[in-house]
């Protein structure tokens, strides 16, 4: 087995630390920010592939997840819940001919429905895991560290020498320590609203998001809060809150969820998402590439973190 330097804290490096220490491999996590300092703590957490692709590598990564995801739903400690909602569609009247999305195989109970707040046209409902970070993300270090692992702070101008793998989980930090300047920050704030008794998640993707301006507006209730988004700013590094986006967001979430009309604002949180033009899974030498999961790291993280450790293993086998 192999020593293995995953770099990167956030929940992709974190799950390829595991899955990687339960294959048998020596792993050492080394990043900048720990677990609670990344994009991942930001997140709202619910699973859905949103800036990601190839469609068919993430329609397999983001199953996997679900299937594992669901597994930890319930259990004491990881943050995980399989939590009922519905994406919202805007349009004139019938939207019986839009088709399904292109990642809807990865969901069990997939359905289309009229039961949409109004202003839209329809929709369709699954449920889906939403994950509280905080808690996962600690949930993931502690799995990490029971195995054996372990993770140290350092600042890198690279990816470092040492071990007989690195793993590549750096998120928007591999702009720099994989010299890929395809990879770019999508910068997104949310911001946390006291729970008022809120037991589904909405989501309107927005037509063409990303592409025209057009933003994501997301409601995802959690055990003691709601977060609401979003925002979608390409190229913006800046992690500081802006009141305008807050009262953006805080107007889109009340028209969708009515219900938020008097809900107390608790704080705001700015994330950077990792995009890329394809999401990064392959081997070159003694690095494995797992970065540019976009708005999606949760939802594609188990999925690519078996992919990682085949990589691995596939090395191992023909140096052994």
């Amino acid at each position: 087995m192999a020593r293995v330097i995953v770099v990167g804290a956030g929940v992709s490096g974190l799950t390829c630390a595991v899955r990687l220490l339960e294959a048998g491999h020596r792993v050492d996590v080394l990043a900048r920010d720990l677990p609670h300092e990344t994009t991942s703590a930001t997140a709202a957490g619910l699973w859905y592939p949103y800036r990601a692709l190839p469609e068919d590598r993430v329609t397999a990564w983001a199953r996997t997840s679900y299937e594992v995801l669901a597994e930890l739903a319930g259990q004491e400690g990881t943050g995980v819940r399989l939590v009922a909602g519905t994406e919202v569609h805007t349009g004139d009247g019938d939207v019986t001919g839009r088709p399904d999305p292109w990642w809807a195989a990865a969901v069990p109970g997939f359905a289309r429905t009229e039961a949409v707040p109004e202003g839209w046209a329809g929709g369709w409902s699954f449920t889906a895991p939403v994950v509280e970070m905080p808690t996962y993300l600690t949930w993931l270090l502690r799995r990490v560290e029971h195995l054996g692992g372990t993770l140290t702070r350092l600042g890198m101008g690279g990816l470092p020498p040492g071990g007989d793998v690195v793993v590549d989980c750096a998120g928007i930090g591999a702009r720099l320590l994989a010299a890929d300047l395809s990879v770019v920050p999508v910068r997104g704030q949310v911001v946390h609203v006291e729970q008022v008794g809120l037991d589904r998640w909405w989501l309107d993707a927005g037509e063409g998001s990303g592409s025209d301006g057009l933003r994501p507006t997301y409601v995802v209730p959690r055990s003691a809060d709601i977060v609401l988004g979003g925002t979608v700013e390409e190229g913006d590094w800046s992690r500081t809150p802006s009141p305008e986006s807050a009262r953006d967001i805080l107007g889109r979430a009340r028209r969708l969820v009515p219900e938020l009309a008097d809900a107390r604002v608790l704080g705001h949180r700015v994330g950077l998402r990792p995009v890329r033009p394809t999401v990064r899974v392959e081997r070159t030498g003694r690095v494995v590439h797992c970065y540019g999961h976009g708005g999606a790291g949760v939802t594609l993280s188990w999925g690519c973190a078996a992919e990682v450790t085949g990589l691995v293993h596939a090395e191992d086998a023909r140096t052994a």
